[in-house]
């Protein structure tokens, strides 16, 4: 394993560190844990864009039609430390905004935040035998090696496979290609609507993978438009200009199915999760000013820390609206990725 220098400090190559990691995980160096009750984990080996929560919905809007579900999440971006149950009035700062959209989207599902998986999943199991989750699904936890799932679901993006990616710094993964073959479901995200069976074998030879790990295919939809704030005025939706104002990883999908409607004025972008300072908000505020017939838009989970901004303009609040989203299952049986 080749290693270098740079200001006398001894660094090792990315993909060394995770074979590193994986080997000492692999050879029981480090402790695992299991448990009593199904764990469904879900994540990706890229940095983001591929859909994780979206995904991590539809398991808990189909799982709790039958069980008490539980999301487990370490809360990426939150300013808090230690665990937090989430209720539906926090701000996404204290929690984090995707478990936050969880949450709301699902006031009755237990939601924790932890950076430690292991004792919030045993918290959760310590509840009483009414409350106490019958199956635990959680986000963004195929690089959280000490729990052991009973099920694991790794998402890629259809527009970003792992075989024409490079790790980080160089390209988008966050993790060794090889992890795919630890997945027992594969899902390519963002799909196109139409895949055919001969499409499906072609992304199963390329991701090398078994005869015992299930492929699926899915697309994102689109929702009806909901206001961000309660002064939100809804003839702004029918306007024919719109602005698009996201703070994820990738909003091409958004992007084009706005477009389709709207003749688009600004596109204004941060990176994900990004904190919205008050340059920012004058930014916004100015661009509303600008553009005073169009509808402003961002995503679902932007719109939990735009909630929180109260120097917006009345001008953005009447006008800003988020798109909820959806999982389809185009090509696969759904069955599988529980």
């Amino acid at each position: 394993m080749s290693s270098f220098f740079i200001n006398n400090v001894l660094l090792f190559p990315y993909h060394a560190v995770l074979s590193m990691r994986h080997f000492m995980y692999d050879k029981g160096l480090f402790k695992s844990f299991s448990f009593e009750v199904p764990v469904i984990a879900v994540g990706n080996v890229s940095a983001g864009g591929t859909g994780k929560t979206p995904h991590a919905e539809y398991l808990v809007r189909k799982l709790s039609q039958e069980k008490r579900v539980a999301v487990v999440s370490r809360g990426y971006g939150r300013t808090s430390r230690g665990q937090r149950v989430v209720n539906v009035y926090d701000k996404s700062l204290d929690v984090g905004d995707e478990p936050l959209q969880i949450k709301k989207k699902f006031p009755s599902v237990s939601v924790i935040v932890d950076a430690d998986r292991v004792r919030a999943i045993n918290d959760l199991l310590a509840l009483p035998e009414d409350e106490r989750p019958q199956v635990i699904v959680m986000d963004d936890a195929l690089q959280h090696r000490r729990v052991v799932p009973g099920k694991s679901i790794l998402l890629i993006d259809y527009s970003n496979p792992p075989f024409e990616d490079n790790l980080l710094p160089f390209g988008t993964l966050r993790d060794l290609p090889s992890r795919v073959s630890s997945a027992d479901v594969v899902v390519v995200t963002k799909c196109p609507p139409e895949i055919s069976p001969d499409m499906s074998l072609w992304w199963r030879s390329r991701l090398s993978l078994e005869e015992r790990q299930h492929l699926l295919f899915t697309g994102l939809v689109y929702k009806e438009p909901l206001p961000v704030f309660e002064e939100g005025d809804r003839r702004y939706v029918y306007s024919n200009y719109a602005s698009m104002i996201t703070g994820i990883a990738n909003p091409t999908s958004l992007d084009y199915h706005l477009s389709s409607n709207y003749r688009m004025i600004t596109r204004l972008r941060f990176k994900d999760h990004h904190r919205f300072t008050s340059g920012d908000v004058s930014v916004i505020n100015r661009m509303a000013l600008k553009s005073p017939e169009a509808v402003i838009f961002t995503t679902e989970k932007d719109a939990q820390r735009f909630s929180g901004l109260q120097s917006l303009s009345n001008e953005v609040k009447k006008r800003l609206f988020y798109l909820p989203v959806e999982v389809s299952v185009l090509y696969g049986d759904p069955l599988n990725m529980f």
